[in-house]
This record gives structure tokens, sequence and C-alpha cells, in this order.
């Protein structure tokens, strides 16, 4: 039982993390813009709306357990990508708190592997498309 618990907490806090993200970006989508432009991207404001969405359907399947491998496994992706993206050595000469917030992608990643690899557990939707 506590097995289950505690996976349904980090499926919560994954879900949390997703949702309060999208959150930000929706109530702020020119300054998600302005961010993803800096870092060199085009069509910046599009990118920004693309990442709001895709994060509300990571937090959906995190919550609800389905598509939870792929979610865990895409949500890995691209958490790795931001790290590189927005916090990657090239920011390091600004200001050493980027090196910390590159850091922690990887701690996320490694969440993320682990949940892929164990599932949703109970009380959740078991549709997959690996299994």
């Amino acid at each position: 039982m506590a097995r289950a618990i505690a996976i349904i907490l980090a499926r919560i806090i994954f879900s949390f993390i997703f949702f309060m993200a999208a959150g930000f970006k929706f109530a702020g989508i020119g300054t998600t813009a302005d961010y993803i432009a800096a870092a060199g991207f085009p069509m910046a404001t599009f990118l920004a709306w693309i990442a709001a969405f895709f994060e509300i359907a990571l937090a959906l399947a995190f919550i609800t357990g389905a598509f939870f491998t792929e979610a865990s496994l895409l949500a890995g992706i691209y958490v790795i990508f931001l790290a590189f993206a927005f916090h990657g050595p090239s920011h390091w000469q600004q200001s050493q708190a980027e090196i910390g917030f590159f850091i922690d992608h990887f701690t996320f990643l490694a969440g993320l592997l682990f949940a892929a690899v164990h599932g949703p557990e109970k009380w959740a939707l078991r549709h997959s498309l690996l299994r």
C-alpha cells in the first residue's frame, strides 16, 4: 500500500509541475516567447503555445496514468532539451545559478526515467503505445 501511495504522490507532483509550468506560459505567453527568442529559436510565440499545450498533455498523462510510460519518456527528453537550450554551458558565464538549474534538470530526468520503468501503479488509466 505504501508503494502505491508513494507512486500516486509522485504522479501528483509531476502533474502539478507541468500544470504549473503551462499555467505560467498561458499567463504570460509573450514573456515566454521572449525567453524562447532570446535563446535563438525562431517562431517563438508559436513554440511557446506548443510548449504550454504539451505541458498540459504531460500533466494529464501523469495525473490519469494514461500513456504514462510514453509521457515519462517524452517529458525526460523535453526536460533535457530545456536544460541544454536554456541553462546549458553557454549560459554559465552569465550566472553560476545557471549551472544549478542545468543540474536540476538531470535530477528531474532521473525521476522521470524511474517512473517510466515502474509505471503508474494502481488507480491509473492503463493506456499505452509501448506495451
